[in-house]
């Protein structure tokens, strides 16, 4: 079945079983008759042939870091949301946190493979950064800023500054859990959030005669095993730390294991905080003090932002910071 036999069923000419198909005018009466025919026969345009046509594939890239995040999760089913609401179906790629296979997809997306790209980045190497310099397709950043590129970020920031802040009302002697500085977000700006609540502590907060020590800063990775091996170390060089923020829910639940082994009460003895409001730290026990962030919203915003640059000459490219919003829990006293 093709489209010339299409015409012939409908009694119309092949011009205006096409026009039908690429949304062209069409009158009601001819428009019927060939939906009826097309449904009594089963026809299933070639995508190909509409491909060439239109240039266009109606396909988007997702390059994603870790396919089982709680995080990813919740942004793509915002992307998906709005995407697949506009036309669009979803190729998800993922990569391991490698940033080889990072670069492998951006080069495979960026030859027309696709309309537009939804990048979920965690860091930008000199080779990202002339990859993207050269890209030939629409491309949102999330979950980082890089400055010249339409993103939807977090405000990484703010939200360790806050939750520290939160801790800092009756800890004493604090110690934190963090990633690579490389992960500009979750790495260099929560890290600088944590420092920023304690220098202000020691400066505004402290009653008379009590001294915050910023204590140990800890580099793992985003795994409850790498929050539970870094516990183990600081708690074995400092037993008297009294305070612990986790750049994430996932190590901070590793931590609070590895604290209950030892025989630490939480939050009498130990305190503890994670960042990104995640499922683990809302069933562990107690459960976790945390910062939300909208990531199903933000998934949204940057696919509605795609969708523009790719239908729209004049789509606007900006960036958005997401806000954040302090969840406290039975973790911290």
């Amino acid at each position: 079945m093709n489209i010339n036999e299409i015409a012939r069923l409908a009694g119309v000419s092949r011009a205006t079983v096409s026009r039908y198909l690429n949304n062209g005018y069409v009158s009601s009466e001819k428009k019927e008759v060939i939906r009826r025919v097309i449904q009594e026969t089963g026809y299933q345009p070639s995508s190909q042939a509409q491909t060439l046509r239109t240039k266009k594939t109606s396909l988007i890239g997702v390059i994603l870091p870790k396919i089982n995040s709680d995080t990813i999760s919740r942004e793509v089913t915002g992307i998906s949301d709005i995407l697949t609401r506009r036309g669009y179906q979803l190729i998800l790629a993922n990569t391991n946190n490698d940033v080889e296979e990072e670069l492998k997809y951006l080069s495979l997306f960026k030859e027309r493979q696709v309309d537009g790209v939804v990048f979920i980045a965690t860091m930008f190497t000199r080779k990202h950064k002339q990859m993207l310099k050269d890209y030939k397709v629409p491309i949102v950043i999330l979950g980082q800023h890089l400055d010249g590129y339409p993103c939807i970020y977090q405000d990484d920031h703010k939200a360790a500054f806050q939750v520290t802040e939160k801790l800092a009302e009756k800890g004493k002697k604090f110690a934190y859990i963090g990633v690579t500085d490389k992960d500009e977000a979750v790495g260099a700006c929560r890290k600088k959030g944590f420092m920023d609540a304690i220098h202000k502590a020691k400066l505004e907060v402290v009653p008379e005669g009590m001294k915050i020590d910023l204590g140990s800063v800890k580099i793992g990775s985003f795994t409850m095993d790498s929050g539970y091996e870094m516990a183990k170390e600081l708690f074995e060089e400092e037993p008297s730390i009294d305070s612990l923020v986790c750049a994430t829910d996932t190590m901070a639940v590793g931590a609070m294991t590895y604290l209950k082994e030892i025989g630490l009460r939480i939050p009498e003895d130990v305190q503890i905080a994670g960042i990104g409001d995640g499922v683990p730290g809302k069933i562990v026990e107690p459960k976790l003090t945390t910062v939300h962030f909208y990531y199903k919203t933000s998934g949204m915003e940057a696919a509605a932002m795609l969708a523009d640059l790719i239908e729209n000459d004049t789509g606007i490219s900006k960036e958005i910071k997401m806000g954040c919003e302090l969840v406290e829990r039975e973790s911290h006293r």
